[in-house]
């Protein structure tokens, strides 16, 4: 797939936008209800033609979130440098138009420095991943998980230091604890840097965010939540009904282990199937839309692996 000429956004992209956004805790921030994530599929290792229409897609329906970290590739960091090429091929005209995120928290280099929740990590990470993206600012970025060793107060501190130097217009946390969470929380209102969002895994299969109290706690102090793998890695899909196809990401064996698919999960996949076919949907898009009426969830990272894909996910909205 090769994209001719210069892109030029769909005109009608906000026509629907009444039901398309929704507000980010009780911040300015409208997101919209799905959003667009680099995890798999951006990476150098895929043809980046097929980046540029996904991404093309997303936008020209809605889209303005794109949600990216460091090390989301594979190759590390290379998630971002297809953002960068993206942003100077195409999306530099809608820079305004864009709500662009990326986080440090995981390994990306090796030593010392190059991992967790350090103020030298975070910094240094946040500076490579400006560059590689081809940008002066992000609108969000996160501490991408919970570091036990590092003292909160440094980790939280960077985020709001980073905010006064320009360099994120906002911040989130993903994945702490709850206990975390609320110091978190704390501190940054304090620093005048308020806590903008939470990024939790949440799906039909994984309802941790809610079980532990996480969920309730952002929307009864005004943080937004975004669920990322709301189709548990593709387990809630109709994709494995029938068996492991050789070209999915079970087979690889990655992220998505072949263990996961149990004979419980499979009965209950297949029940599944029969409350999606009696509402004319698939099982992806009822899982989705079970998240989105979950009181207190912003918006639903998906990814996607063509531009067929991302419209049946939208399907939702």
């Amino acid at each position: 797939m090769e994209l001719k000429g210069i892109y030029t956004a769909d005109e009608h992209r906000y026509d629907k936008s009444a039901q398309m956004y929704q507000r980010c805790g009780c911040s300015g921030v409208l997101l919209p209800k799905v959003s667009l994530g680099f995890w798999h599929n951006f990476g150098g290792v895929d043809p980046y033609e097929r980046s540029r229409a996904i991404t093309h897609y997303a936008f020209d329906h809605g889209i303005t979130h794109f949600d990216l970290a460091n090390n989301y590739g594979p190759p590390y960091g290379s998630a971002e440098e297809t953002m960068g090429r993206l942003m100077d091929d195409d999306f530099r005209p809608y820079r305004d138009e864009l709500f662009i995120a990326s986080k440090a928290g995981y390994d990306m280099w090796p030593g010392p420095y190059g991992n967790w929740g350090s103020r030298k990590y975070l910094m240094a990470s946040l500076d490579q991943s400006l560059k590689r993206m081809h940008l002066d600012y992000v609108d969000l970025f996160y501490s991408h998980r919970y570091d036990p060793e590092t003292p909160l107060e440094e980790t939280l501190q960077a985020l709001v230091d980073i905010v006064r130097a320009g360099k994120a217009l906002y911040v989130g946390i993903s994945r702490w604890p709850l206990e975390a969470l609320k110091v978190a929380d704390e501190y940054l209102r304090k620093h005048d840097v308020p806590l903008l969002i939470y990024q939790g895994r949440l799906n039909m299969l994984d309802r941790e965010p809610i079980d532990e109290g996480v969920l309730d706690y952002c929307k009864e102090h005004g943080i937004g939540f975004i669920a990322f793998s709301p189709l548990a890695q593709g387990l809630l899909t109709d994709r494995y009904l029938n068996g492991i196809p050789t070209d999915s990401r079970m087979a690889r064996e990655h992220f998505l282990k072949k263990e996961a698919l149990t004979p419980q999960l499979l009965e209950y996949l297949n029940e599944l199937k029969k409350e999606a076919d009696l509402r004319n949907e698939t099982i992806a898009q009822q899982a989705l839309r079970w998240v989105l009426a979950q009181q207190g969830v912003t918006s639903v990272l998906v990814g996607a692996s063509s531009t067929t894909q991302l419209e049946t996910n939208l399907a939702v909205v």
